[in-house]
């Protein structure tokens, strides 16, 4: 279904999804809070709200997470975008969660490109490489990477992206598309769409590739079912 819908501009899947319902987040990146160098920065009453977060409050309340144990079913929607490595309790409660019929769209990119203002070794800083193999091979997944590709923004199937990622099943219930960047995957009664790349959700949109991609993504991962 994923793999024609791409094919197709995606246009099959534009219906809106379900307004006023919670939309959980979970992540590393500044989304929520930002970034800056000192404090006074990040306390700015003036500083516009990242984009991808007036996005996603779009669709419903946001509600932030900073662990996975306890999703409970008063949550049906839920992205995941770059997070930290998961614990095994989490893992277990995500995988619950999705198969009793959460629609969760994971965002996972194999080398972050996007500039952070911490260094390198700050726990404040985005996570670089992103670490979910025991969930991903529970539902038939994998994630990989060609380090020999060439750095620089570029499009496919209408997905900006930088140095992707592509994932590879071995599950009959998962369907890839868009040269394997996107996995749309039926998992118990919920569903995981997945993609390898992280470009999507940069602060910065200048050139207009990102916002509709991320719109069309999020209609995707949430419509009505």
């Amino acid at each position: 279904m994923l793999a024609a819908a791409a094919l197709l501009g995606w246009t099959v899947l534009s219906r809106p999804a379900e307004p006023q319902r919670p939309i959980g987040l979970f992540t590393s990146l500044p989304i929520l809070w930002g970034e800056a160098d000192q404090l006074r920065e990040l306390l700015k009453q003036d500083r516009a709200p990242h984009r991808v977060k007036a996005a996603l409050a779009a669709l419903g309340p946001v509600k932030p997470l900073d662990t996975l144990e306890g999703l409970g079913p008063d949550l049906k929607r839920l992205v995941i975008a770059q997070p930290r490595p998961l614990s095994p309790a989490e893992n277990v409660a995500l995988d619950a969660w999705v198969r009793g019929g959460g629609q969760l769209l994971l965002v996972a990119d194999p080398l972050l490109t996007e500039h952070s203002a911490y260094a390198l070794g700050d726990p404040r800083r985005p996570q670089d490489v992103v670490l979910l193999s025991p969930i991903l091979s529970r539902w038939g997944l994998e994630l990989t990477f060609d380090d020999r590709q060439p750095a620089g923004l570029r499009t496919v199937a209408e997905l900006p992206v930088d140095l992707p990622g592509r994932w590879q099943t071995t599950s009959p219930d998962c369907r890839l598309a868009a040269e394997a960047l996107l996995a749309e995957c039926r998992v118990g009664q919920g569903r995981v769409l997945a993609l390898a790349d992280a470009e999507i959700l940069a602060a910065d949109d200048a050139d207009g590739l990102r916002e509709p991609a991320l719109g069309r993504l999020l209609r995707t991962a949430f419509a009505p079912r």
